[in-house]
C-alpha cells in the first residue's frame, strides 16, 4: 500500500520520517510503500533459510531480517527484504549501528531473499531485480510460495543470471557451494 504524501519524499526525508508507529516502509521513486505484515508461510520460509544458512556455518551476526537496503530506483530508495546476509566487511561496518540501514556507500549484502506475497510479484521479480543488480548484491533469491518455485539470481558482470528451481531439484549457489537444499524444502519452510 502506497502512503499518500503531498510531494515526493527525498531519501533524507525518509531517514527522518516517523509516523509514530513501528511500521516499516520502503521508499520507491519518492513514494512511501508500507511493508505489509507477512503471512505465516512467508515468515516460516525466512526463518527456515536463516536457520539452514546458520547450520552451514554462517555466524548469526551476519544475518538480518527486515533490514533496510538503500538502492537506486530513479533516485535513492529503500527496500526491506525478508532476509539479508552481510559479508564480513559489511558486518564490521554495521557494528553498533543505531538503525539496520545499509547505505549506498557501504558494501553490498552478499545475499537478499524476498518471499513473494500476493499482489507483490512484479515488484520482487522486476523492480527489485534491477535495483539489487545495480547495487552489486551477489545473490538475490526470490522464493515464490504462490508459483511454487525458487529463483536464484547470481550477479555476473553487473547483471543477474537466472536459475529457476522447482520440486526436488537441488538449488545451486555461488555463495554456498555445499548447498544441498531443494526448492520443495524451502517452500515448506
Amino acid at each position: 500500500m502506497t502512503v499518500a504524501t503531498a510531494k515526493k519524499m527525498t531519501f533524507e526525508e525518509f531517514l527522518d520520517y516517523d509516523d509514530g508507529t513501528d511500521a516499516l516502509y520502503e521508499l520507491e521513486n519518492g513514494e512511501l510503500i508500507a511493508v505489509s505484515s507477512e503471512s505465516d508461510i512467508n515468515q516460516r520460509i525466512a526463518i527456515f533459510l536463516l536457520i539452514y544458512f546458520s547450520q552451514l556455518g554462517v555466524p548469526s551476526y551476519r544475518f538480518r531480517m527486515k533490514a533496510e537496503v538503500a538502492v537506486n530506483s530513479g533516485q535513492v530508495g529503500v527496500r526491506v527484504p525478508d532476509l539479508v546476509m552481510y559479508s564480513e566487511e559489511l558486518a564490521r561496518v554495521m557494528e553498533g549501528a543505531s538503525r539496520s540501514l545499509i547505505l549506498m556507500d557501504m558494501p553490498p549484502p552478499l545475499l537478499v531473499v524476498e518471499v513473494v506475497s500476493p499482489n507483490q510479484a512484479s515488484r520482487d521479480y522486476r523492480y527489485k531485480r534491477s535495483e539489487y543488480a545495480a547495487r552489486g548484491i551477489a545473490e538475490y533469491w526470490i522464493v515464490d510460495p504462490i508459483a511454487h518455485k525458487v529463483t536464484v539470481l547470481e550477479w555476473v558482470e553487473g547483471f543477474y543470471d537466472e536459475w529457476i528451481y522447482e520440486g526436488d531439484r537441488a538449488i545451486a549457489s555461488s555463495i554456498f557451494p555445499e548447498l544441498t537444499l531443494t526448492a520443495s524444502q524451502v517452500l515448506q519452510g
